[in-house]
């Protein structure tokens, strides 16, 4: 009569595994977390970006006879902050669903040439002037108004 082999593996071989699977899981719990900021940061940067962008195209929009923009009503040459809320609406003053600030300025250019410095940050309520703020976006634009 033939005897048959059993192959199983130990109690010891199988608490490694377990130990060794429960290491690899906890580093990439530990992981989350970072992951979560980081996509929150990205979020952030591409909303701030589009608010750049479109305050940009509505100064570019403005036709050389009239002296503010139509959708942001920012007059050429004076400084004007917006503030806008996570959905992209704007208002003119800092209210409770405010996320980001954008602060428009006019630097000095010669005759015939207009500049803008646009500068979102956020959170809103934060002044860039006084604190830092968790992240910002700056564009700097030329516009003909000739």
């Amino acid at each position: 009569m033939k005897q048959r082999s059993w192959s199983a593996f130990s109690l010891i071989e199988l608490t490694v595994a377990i130990g060794i699977a429960a290491f690899c899981l906890l580093a990439v719990m530990g992981l989350i977390p970072i992951a979560v900021q980081t996509n929150r940061n990205a979020t952030s940067q591409a909303a701030a970006n589009n608010i750049t962008s479109a305050v940009s195209a509505d100064l570019r929009a403005t036709p050389k006879i009239n002296t503010s923009s139509a959708q942001f009503g920012i007059s050429f040459g004076t400084a004007k902050t917006l503030y806008f809320d996570s959905s992209g609406q704007f208002t003119t003053s800092l209210g409770a669903n405010s996320r980001y600030r954008a602060r428009v300025t006019f630097p000095t250019s010669p005759t015939g040439l207009s500049y803008a410095d646009i500068r979102v940050t956020w959170p809103a309520p934060v002044d860039p002037a006084t604190t830092t703020p968790a992240g910002s976006v700056e564009m700097f634009a030329a516009f003909d108004r000739n």
